[in-house]
This record gives C-alpha cells, structure tokens and sequence, in this order.
C-alpha cells in the first residue's frame, strides 16, 4: 500500500478522530488504528516533519432510513487523526498496511533519531 496517495475527501458533514496506538517496536515507530470499512484507496497518509497525519473514509453499505434506527454507535463517513511523532524518524522509509481492519504504518526511527522532549508546566 503507497504511503502517500491521492484521494478526494468529503467536505460535508462531521469529521470523526481516529484512535491510535503508537509504540516503539525495535528500531521502528508503529501506529496501529482499527479502520474497518474503509479501502485501501479511501486512506491518505502523510509525513510532514514530525507530524503524522492520516485521512479517510467509510462509507455504510446500505442507507438505513431514520426511523429504522435502534443503535447508532458506530462512526461513518470522513475521519482524520494528526499526531506529532515522538522521535526524528526516516519518512523516505514508511511503510503502511492494512490486514482485517488494522492499518499499521512502520516508520523507521533515525540512527540519531532521540526522543521529543515533552516541557509540561502542570502539577502531577
């Protein structure tokens, strides 16, 4: 799967946020998001810097007319998630894939790559 691709978003409507984990897996950074319904070629994936920025849709199957609806838990439609990357990481490397839902984008950490120092000014 191309770590960069070209689709078209949808600019009507409410924008879900993407859940992630991330985690260091040896010499790469992994983040894992649970994508079910959505294709290989709705998903955009981009690196900019530090910032991680994932894109894309589901679209339901079938129109359920308003009435007919017990439970609507489930999020259709466009969704986003941006998040800043806690290491200096080789973009030119990426990988993504997605397998039963799960999108998992690889992204090797630079051999100097050190940790983001994170200033927090709060109180534990």
């Amino acid at each position: 799967m191309p770590i960069f691709s070209q689709a078209e978003w949808s600019s009507t409507g409410t924008e879900g946020q993407l859940s992630v984990d991330v985690f260091r897996e040896g010499d790469d950074l992994v983040v894992r998001s649970t994508v079910a319904g959505a294709r290989p070629e709705d998903l955009d994936i981009s690196i900019h810097g530090d910032l991680l920025t994932i894109r894309g849709k589901r679209q339901m199957l079938v129109e359920v007319p308003e009435d007919d609806w017990y439970y609507r838990e489930c999020f259709w439609g466009s969704f986003s998630r941006s998040l800043v990357l806690p290491y200096e990481v080789a973009t030119d490397l990426a990988q993504a894939s997605l397998k039963n839902g799960v999108l998992e984008i690889r992204i090797p950490v630079r051999e100097h790559g050190k940790k983001v120092a994170i200033s927090w000014d709060g109180e534990e």
